[in-house]
């Protein structure tokens, strides 16, 4: 079994689509009603995530992306690091 902080794998995919989508951070705070330091915090490596499921929610909307997308684990990259 893997250990997986499940906020840091959701912020990292959050950051993924984003960019796959061509969206600012700003942009995507704009469009689910949070500020640009909330969302930069969210993806941000360093520091505490904190983020409710409705965030999570709004992000995968705005994104046009599944909740199953955000939470996706990439067991590969945790094998690599064994």
């Amino acid at each position: 079994m893997y250990e997986v902080n499940i906020y840091e794998q959701v912020a990292k995919n959050i950051k993924k689509y984003r960019k796959l989508a061509g969206m600012t951070q700003a942009e995507l705070a704009e469009a689910i009603g949070v500020s640009h330091e909330f969302l930069r915090r969210i993806e941000s490596k360093k520091g505490k995530k904190t983020f409710s499921f409705q965030t999570v929610w709004n992000i995968s909307q705005a994104l046009n992306v599944s909740l199953d997308q955000l939470v996706e684990i990439d067991i590969d990259e945790f094998k690599t690091m064994s």
